[in-house]
Formats: C-alpha cells, structure tokens, sequence
C-alpha cells in the first residue's frame, strides 16, 4: 500500500449507531464503532489486555467492553475500567490504551488513514459522492488478488472485447487507438477506451487519440469514476484487505428520470448489469501471477497498456516518497 494517504474502506450505511464492526482492512483487524450521536471511531480490533478480538463484545454507551474480562475504553481508545481491580481502584490505565485510527466518514463512505504521521488534509473525493440529485446502489465483492490487480483492470482497454464479449465489450473493437492519458491533478489521471474494429488501419498515437465524454477517472490511492454521461455513473473503491485479498465495492449513480423512486429503481438494475460484468473481469484477474504488479516486473506490456503504465509508475512515486 502507499503510506500516509486517506483509504476508502467501508460503506458507511454497514455500521448502524450504537454498534461495532470489526474488519480486516490494509493488512490489519480494525474495529469501527459508530456512537449514538452518529460519529464514528476506529481502532485496532485487540483488547490491549489479552488480545481479545473487541468487535466480538458491545459497544456500551460511549465505552467498548471487551468480551473477555469486561475492560472498557472511551470514545478515544483510552483505558477507562479494569473491572478486576474495581472501579475505585486508582492505577494509571495508560498501558491499556487502544491504537486508535484516523477515520473519516464523507459520501456514504469511511475513510481510515493509513500511515506512520499524522493525517494530511481531507479523504480525496469525487462530486458524484455528494451530489443529492442522483440515487445509487451499491455492491461489495470479495476477489483474491492484491487491490492494484483491481484498480488496473478498471484502466485497461485492450481487454474489453476479450473479457466483456457479450456485455460492454461488443462490437469486436479490437484495435486500441492510444488511449490517451490526462493527469488532472499530480493524484488524478484520466483516460478512455478509443477502440476500433481492427480493418488493417495503424492505431492513432496516444498524442493523436482523444479523451471521450465517456471516461475513467482514477484518483489515488484507491477511488474510480466511470463517467458515462451527465446523468449516469459508475464509481469504484478498492479496498485493501491484505497482499492477496481486495473487495471492489462499486456504486450506480444516476439521476436519469429526475423522480426519486425512478432512478432508484434504474440504480438497483444497474447493479445488477455491474454485478454480471465485474465478474467477467475477477474470473480472469483473480489467476493473474504475481498477485501485485509494480512497475517494473515480468510482463511484456503493449502501447494499450499505457494507462497501466503512469497508474504503476505514479504508485511507485508515492510508495517511494
């Protein structure tokens, strides 16, 4: 993973007030608790007394309670009862402290920071996951390969007639005129599928190809746009569990009719049209070896690839800096 950024982990609507959950996020077991008043705290998912896994206990109030031996700890992870020594009982409690996360909640979505200093400014965010106008759905799936096998497929463009045959990939356009790359900002770049049917004609050169109304957005560490028109989107997040494991968690925004339940509808449909066409991409990306790719390895990459390419070597910037 790239250190000291802002990862989007959870599908804020998943934690309920008054409850725990506990997840393996970014190679590590967090708890995230969500109060009455509706913030949200995490930490690491071990009691600091025995290892106890905490999102087995409850969340108590504003205190979590351990499940083992009934410790507690307060909105900041600080120790605030060791039920065997009593509740006047005057020790410092220092040691038991929870290692607390950073955590953020924006557009439905938390946010943890994952890094060795203290946070940088706010989540990176796209105007879809604030914009009231459009209704969504949402879909988490589980794929067992490292989250940047996952971000890169969603920039490939040569594999579209290939792996989507019967879905968005039809049409037999298997030439790749580019595709053309524009950096946004020094974290975003943005691309698009310019694809052709193969009649013997050269490809155009990514300086000669073009940036269409229906594009990719990817922004790092770990956030996705499909742009398909004003009125329809598609958004993705990546998320990280550990070296070999991911969940893509993908959203159909649209505002198509402009009557709530309408769009609400055409949303839940169109989870389903994403649910049938991210499972052509994992049959084939889950058996890709190595499970990570970083930017320089054992593959013979292509001009289509491009994309691919200033996604691994900014990652590998980041990664350094």
């Amino acid at each position: 993973m790239i250190k000291n950024q802002w990862y989007a982990v959870l599908d804020a609507k998943g934690l309920r007030k008054g409850k725990m959950l506990g997840v393996k996020r970014l190679g590590m077991n967090l708890l995230f608790c969500r109060y009455q008043d509706g913030t949200v705290s995490c930490f690491a998912d071990k009691c600091t007394h025995r290892g106890a896994q905490l999102s087995q206990g409850k969340l108590s109030g504003d205190c979590i309670r351990c499940p083992f031996h009934g410790i507690e700890f307060d909105r900041e992870g600080k120790c605030v009862l060791v039920p065997a020594n009593g509740k006047n009982a005057t020790e410092n409690l220092g040691r038991f402290h929870l290692k607390h996360i950073p955590c953020k909640e924006a557009g439905g979505i938390l946010f943890v920071w994952y890094g060795d200093r203290e946070p940088e400014g706010e989540p990176a965010m796209f105007e879809v996951l604030l914009d009231r106008r459009l209704k969504y759905s949402h879909l988490e799936d589980p794929w067992k390969t490292h989250y940047s096998r996952v971000i890169e497929n969603q920039l490939d463009v040569s594999h579209l007639p290939f792996v989507h045959h019967n879905t968005i990939g039809k049409g037999n356009k298997t030439l790749c005129n580019g595709p053309k790359v524009v950096w946004l900002d020094e974290n975003t770049l943005q691309t698009s599928a310019n694809n052709e049917k193969d009649q013997g004609q050269k490809p155009l050169e990514a300086e000669q190809s073009v940036i269409k109304p229906t594009n990719l957005t990817f922004r790092y560490p770990n956030l996705w746009l499909n742009t398909i028109n004003d009125k329809i989107k598609i958004f993705a997040f990546f998320i990280p569990v550990d070296e070999e494991n991911s969940i893509l968690a993908v959203r159909f925004y649209d505002r198509i009719t402009g009557i709530g339940a309408v769009d609400a509808l055409i949303a839940w449909i169109g989870k389903l049209a994403n649910k049938v066409i991210e499972r052509q991409d994992k049959r084939v990306v889950e058996k890709q070896l190595p499970k990570r790719s970083d930017l320089r390895m054992a593959e013979n990459l292509v001009s289509a690839d491009f994309p691919i390419i200033e996604y691994r070597r900014r990652r590998e910037e980041l990664r350094n800096r």
